[in-house]
C-alpha cells in the first residue's frame, strides 16, 4: 500500500467513522438526513394515490438512496482497519441490511418496504450529538430485559399453561355450536381474554361460559403486572450498581446519577458521560 492510499484511508476513516472532526461531523449529519428522507419516500411510496401519480420518479429516487447508501458501505469497508469486524458489528450488518432489500426486490417484488429497518441507523445521532449517556440509559435497559429474561420467561411458559388450560375448558363448556370451533381455537380466545384485549369476535353464550371468561378477565389484570415487576425490580439493581460505579474523582464517593456533572458530597466536577467507566454488557 503506497503513502496516498494510506492517507486517503486514513481521511475517509476519520470521516466516516469519526466525529472529532468537522467532516467527520458533517458526514454524519448529512447521513442521518439522507436516512430520514429516504423513509420518507418509502411512505409515501406505501400511500396509493402517490404511488400511483409519482411511482416512476419515488422508484428513481429510491434507487438513488440506495446507490449512495451501497457506496457508502463499500467505503466503510474499504477504510476499516478491519473490515471484517465492521461487517459483523451492529451497524455493520444493518447498514448492510439498509441496502440489500433493494436489489432483492429486482426478483422479488414487495420487499423494499423492509428497508424501514434503515431506521436504525439514525441511532449514530447518539454518537454525533455526544448522547453517550442516553445509550448507556439504554444499555442498563437491555441488561436489565437480559437478566431478567429467564424469570420472565417461566412467567410465559406458566400462562401458556394456563391459557391452553382456560381454552380446552371453554371448548368443553361453549362448543362448535357457540364460535368455539377447535381447542386453537379457544386458547386464542383465552389469550385475547388473559391480555385484556377482548376483540369480541369470539363471546361466550352460555352461563358458565361467562363465568369462566369473567374470572380469566380478572386473572389477567394481576397476571399483567408480574413481568413489569420482574424487569422493574433488575432495572432498579442495575441503575443502583451504576451509580456506585460513578465515583468522584476528588473525594472518591459514588451514588451520582448517571447523568451527574458533579459531585453531590464535594462539588467537583465529574467525568464526561462517555468518559466513565460503566458496567460491562451490550
Amino acid at each position: 500500500m503506497n503513502k496516498s492510499q494510506s492517507r486517503l484511508q486514513h481521511y475517509l476513516y476519520t470521516t466516516i467513522f469519526g466525529t472529532e472532526t468537522k467532516h467527520g461531523k458533517a458526514f454524519d449529519l448529512v447521513l442521518i438526513v439522507m436516512i430520514l428522507a429516504s423513509m420518507v419516500v418509502l411512505m409515501l411510496e406505501s400511500i396509493a394515490s402517490f404511488h400511483a401519480q409519482w411511482s416512476q420518479w419515488l422508484y428513481w429516487i429510491e434507487w438513488g438512496f440506495t446507490g449512495i447508501f451501497t457506496i457508502e458501505y463499500l467505503l466503510r469497508l474499504y477504510c476499516s482497519p478491519r473490515p471484517s469486524a465492521y461487517a459483523r458489528s451492529f451497524y455493520g450488518v444493518v447498514d448492510l441490511l439498509a441496502i440489500l432489500p433493494t436489489y432483492i426486490a429486482i426478483f422479488v417484488p414487495g420487499t423494499t418496504y423492509l428497508m424501514v429497518v434503515r431506521l436504525l441507523r439514525v441511532l449514530r445521532i447518539f454518537r454525533v450529538l455526544r448522547l453517550m449517556r442516553f445509550l448507556e440509559d439504554s444499555n442498563i435497559l437491555l441488561r436489565s430485559m437480559m437478566l431478567s429474561s429467564r424469570k420472565v420467561m417461566i412467567f410465559f411458559f406458566s400462562v401458556a399453561i394456563l391459557v391452553t388450560v382456560f381454552g380446552a375448558l371453554m371448548y368443553v363448556i361453549e362448543g362448535p355450536e357457540n364460535g368455539f370451533t377447535s381447542i386453537p381455537y379457544a386458547i386464542y380466545w383465552a389469550i385475547v381474554t388473559l391480555t385484556t384485549v377482548g376483540y369480541g369476535d369470539i363471546v361466550p353464550q352460555t352461563d358458565i361460559g361467562k363465568a369462566l371468561a369473567s374470572f380469566t378477565m380478572l386473572m389477567g389484570y394481576s397476571i399483567i403486572a408480574v413481568p413489569t415487576g420482574i424487569i422493574t425490580a433488575e432495572i432498579g439493581q442495575q441503575m443502583s450498581l451504576h451509580r456506585n460505579l460513578v465515583k468522584c474523582p476528588n473525594c472518591s464517593k459514588s451514588g451520582h446519577e448517571s447523568d451527574a456533572s458533579f459531585c453531590k458530597h464535594c462539588g467537583s466536577e465529574l467525568p464526561e458521560a462517555d468518559k466513565r467507566v460503566v458496567t460491562p454488557g451490550l
